[in-house]
């Protein structure tokens, strides 16, 4: 990227899906791909899996609920996220079969109900720090104030400092934490999975 090439965001089309899956993995430090793997079919590779995924209609990772960050002709940032909306019984009772990694940011993402939370949000190595990622965070919050949400919500590791500072200089702040469930993806961190909110404006 130069620094004349124009940094636009736009709404996700079908064909980004490869894009949005190995900028998904990026977001969720492997969690994705550890969980790809665990349901993909024989022969078949985690990322095709994710793939997969992110080119339905339906469902919480699909295209349709996902922006792309441009730098000049070439997409090469993410945002995934929708609307909180409460859990039902069902949902609630099957906290305790979620495999461990991934629970404690479900029972996080319970607790902003009604929030347009931000699911995931990555820039591709070698375009970050150049304010792609806080355009298509102010992207984000556009999108969740056109549906009609009063807060903004986001996830992030308390030791991932530098997107803990993003966006803490974008005006989010901790409103709950929980430990975290270690596993192969991301031995580092150790401490907590923290939720940010920040109202909608």
């Amino acid at each position: 990227m130069r620094r004349e090439d124009p940094v636009t965001i736009r709404e996700a089309v079908r064909g980004d899906a490869p894009l949005l899956a190995r900028l998904i993995d990026i977001a969720g430090e492997g969690i994705p791909s550890w969980l790809w793997q665990r349901n993909a079919g024989p022969g078949e590779t985690p990322l095709h899996y994710g793939t997969i995924r992110a080119a339905r209609d339906e469902g919480a990772f699909s295209w349709r609920n996902c922006l792309v960050g441009m730098a000049g002709l070439r997409p090469v940032a993410m945002m995934l996220g929708s609307l909180v909306t409460e859990p039902d019984e069902e949902e609630i009772a099957a906290l305790p079969a979620l495999p461990e990694p991934i629970r404690p940011l479900v029972e996080l993402e319970h607790e902003a109900v009604g929030s347009y939370y931000v699911n995931a949000l990555a820039v591709w190595p070698g375009f970050r720090d150049r304010g792609i990622g806080s355009r298509l965070l102010a992207a984000a919050e556009a999108r969740g104030r056109a549906l009609g949400a009063q807060r903004i919500s986001i996830q992030v590791f308390s030791q991932n400092t530098h997107a803990l500072r993003l966006y803490e200089r974008a005006g989010y702040r901790v409103a709950g934490r929980r430990p975290i469930l270690l596993h192969p993806c991301q031995p580092w961190y150790d401490e907590d999975v923290l939720l940010l909110l920040k109202d909608a404006g």
